[in-house]
């Protein structure tokens, strides 16, 4: 890629930023767009639609970015819990990084870089014409003992990034224990979730459940809920709840459902019968699911799995940590997730049913990488302008002009892949929520892992070879020889790479203010729906998706920090924007809907390590093919340093995440003695993992056909 082409994609992105910022600072102010820019404030009652008109609302201002910056981690954490504290600290944690990185790379590796003498000389007077392969560690003459500041750089940034790692890991893992010092009493604490329930002579489930852990827990324990098969029951309540809606959208436009009575012929009469119809239909629903509620309620719909509570969090630790039978695979408990985080579906799965589904999801994934093959193929195709001319003669014509090749190469490849990463988390959140979690919170954290590493293996290593041998059989048949094929390759799509920062991250830090995709939606909807401000939704952060975003920027930074310094400007852009930008939506758009205490955090540390590590087996092989063998003999330590590193926060800080400490729970369970509000606390308790599905459901209308309780 030419400077040219690049600069054609910076300038592209630089003004859809630019119109998005613009648009965003006004539309914030419109009250027919509060539901999409300021929906959190609407339903906490901070602010309220006025329908005055105000010529202010249409001149563009910056106000909402001194409320961002001014956002204190204080104030976030007792607004959107820690995950979001975890979440901004992985944003800073990568802004220190970049910073670091950028200041060596761009004030000492980057001319040492262009002073060299490898490729074509620079011709300053034309720029643009230039590759920018002469910006990058290949202009580096062989052997050339400049190459010893990059091996020093490699060495600088791993220390530093290790120190950073360390610090955050001991301050999140802290936060987590204070986190839960400092919170009032929460129905998980106190609960298990306890599977593969063995079958007994002449007892239901719940007779079972009783027995048991009243003579294994005497002192402790407090009550159990069975979890029943429901899925019918969601199905008839979904059914329910739209034509309820359905029913309240026509009844506030009365207008609307008149406007035909008496048309020619009667043709259109339907329309002004659509209340009594979905009335009807209503009321049908509202029979059967009385019904099934019924039969669910009765013995042969429970499920061998139940919901038990304890007394005090450290008699649900005891239980939830010791083998409570002598056949392990029997009386199963693990960690209960809060009620409203219980993923309901999942219990409707038998054991067998878990199992293919795991089998099914693995070999889904697999089949999603190799289709995933294509579009990248076709992405660096367009990189390639001789290759897109073999590929479509009929466009050599078109190709010549200059503006529109540099469009081709430079902006469009990377468009056409962010537009396909698109389609990746919900699909792997769909994969994740058939695997058998318990909880919506470890379905997130699940797809999250998976999004993560399927971007690193699609986007990082299948455009890196796809761009030069198409994926050489001999990464596979001789491992040995990975080092060596990655010197090669990675260097080779810097150019891509920086272009697909400027496209994806800084476009999509953008759109993510301004709610692209909502507004459209919005826009298109409106006109038919009319007013649903009862239908208002708080939407939650998509972790799943953003986290690994970022966590793959930060992995193109530390990998191409020694090797193409001048895209970690463009990566400090794409993190400042996100710093602004995500803080504003916690403030204004996202509201907790569970809360995993900083549980991906690791899967952040863990990102970090692997990134390090493919950094040094990158110099490696970049020392070894620049005739500097005593340099990769020095590097081979590194990793290893680095390994024994993530081996020992493993051991200090990963079990803090996993469970909490006796301390902790015993000194909560003592602070809970003198609290007059525990007694009150239990007795809720007993019903809380009450299945939504069977409790009552109230829809209410003013309506003089549905003025009374749907479901009793």
């Amino acid at each position: 890629m030419f400077v040219s082409a690049l600069l054609t994609s910076v300038g592209i992105n630089s003004a859809i930023c630019f119109s998005f910022l613009v648009l965003y600072s006004i539309l914030r102010k419109q009250p027919a767009y509060y539901s999409i820019y300021i929906p959190r404030l609407v339903a906490e009652g901070k602010t309220k639609r006025r329908s005055d008109f105000n010529l202010e609302r249409l001149i563009p201002s910056a106000n909402w970015l001194k409320k961002a910056w001014m956002l204190s981690e204080e104030e976030l954490l007792s607004s959107s819990g820690l995950d979001a504290v975890v979440f901004m600290r992985i944003v800073t944690f990568s802004l220190k990084v970049l910073l670091f990185a950028g200041i060596i790379g761009i004030f000492v590796l980057l001319p040492v870089n262009c002073s060299g003498d490898q490729l074509a000389d620079v011709d300053i007077a034309n720029i643009s014409n230039n590759s920018l392969d002469v910006f990058t560690i290949s202009n580096v003459k062989d052997g050339s003992h400049w190459l010893w500041i990059h091996f020093s750089a490699v060495y600088l940034i791993t220390a530093y990034i290790c120190c950073l790692l360390y610090y955050e890991y001991d301050y999140i893992s802290s936060k987590r224990i204070e986190y839960f010092c400092s919170s009032k009493p929460l129905f998980h604490q106190f609960t298990i979730l306890v599977r593969a329930i063995p079958a007994s002579p002449g007892r239901n489930i719940s007779d079972t459940v009783e027995n048991f852990f009243t003579e294994h827990h005497p002192s402790t324990y407090l009550s159990h809920t069975v979890v029943r098969r429901t899925s019918k029951l969601r199905g008839l309540i979904h059914d329910a709840t739209t034509h309820y809606r359905k029913l309240v959208r026509l009844q506030s436009n009365p207008a609307q459902v008149n406007s035909n009575r008496g048309s020619c012929f009667g043709l259109f009469r339907r329309k002004a019968d659509l209340v009594d119809r979905y009335g009807k239909r209503l009321g049908d629903i509202e029979q059967h699911l009385r019904l099934e509620q019924s039969e669910v309620s009765s013995a042969g719909k429970e499920v061998p799995a139940a919901f038990v509570s304890f007394k005090s969090r450290y008699g649900a630790a005891i239980a939830m940590h010791m083998q409570q039978s002598n056949n392990p695979i029997q009386w199963v408990t693990e960690q209960a997730p809060e009620p409203h985080d219980v993923y309901w579906p999942f219990f409707s799965s038998t054991f067998m049913q878990r199992w293919l589904s795991k089998l099914g999801v693995a070999v889904a994934c697999f089949l999603l990488i190799v289709l995933f093959f294509i579009p990248v193929v076709l992405v660096q195709g367009l990189t390639n302008l001789n290759q897109l001319q073999i590929w479509f003669p009929f466009l050599k014509g078109i190709l010549t002009i200059t503006f529109i090749s540099q469009v081709i190469t430079g902006y469009l490849p990377s468009l056409i892949l962010q537009m396909f990463m698109k389609m990746v988390p919900p699909i792997m959140e769909c994969l994740s929520s058939i695997q058998g979690y318990i909880s919506l919170s470890d379905i997130k954290k699940s797809a999250c892992f998976k999004v993560l590493w399927f971007t690193i293996w699609n986007v990082f290593f299948a455009t890196v070879f796809s761009g030069t041998a198409l994926f050489q059989l001999s990464l596979v048949f001789e491992p040995k020889n990975i080092p060596t094929k990655l010197a090669v390759a990675v260097p080779g799509q810097a150019s891509f790479f920086i272009a697909y920062v400027v496209t994806s991250g800084w476009t999509s830090s953008l759109s993510e203010l301004i709610n692209l995709f909502p507004l459209i939606t919005s826009l298109v909807t409106r006109p038919f729906s009319g007013n649903s401000d009862h239908e208002l939704e708080v939407p939650s952060i998509p972790y799943h998706k953003d986290i690994p975003n970022i966590l793959f920027f930060v992995l193109l930074g530390i990998t191409y920090f020694f090797l193409a310094p001048l895209i970690l400007p463009f990566l400090l852009v794409y993190f400042s924007l996100e710093y602004i930008v995500y803080r504003n939506q916690f403030v204004n758009v996202y509201a907790p809907k569970y809360e995993t205490a900083g549980k991906f955090w690791p899967i952040a540390h863990s990102c970090m390590i692997f990134s390090l590590l493919l950094m040094h087996a990158i110099a490696v092989g970049i020392f070894t093919l620049k005739g500097l063998p005593l340099a990769s003999t020095l590097l081979l330590p590194l990793p290893i340093l680095t390994l024994l590193f993530n081996e020992y926060c493993r051991k200090r800080f990963l079990p803090n995440f996993s469970a909490y400490s006796a301390e902790a729970l015993i000194k909560k369970d003592r602070e809970d003695e003198n609290d007059p509000t525990m007694a009150e606390f239990l007795d809720k308790l007993v019903t809380a993992y009450g299945d939504p599905a069977l409790m009552p459901v109230s829809f209410t209308t003013n309506a003089d056909s549905l003025n009374r309780p749907l479901m009793y």
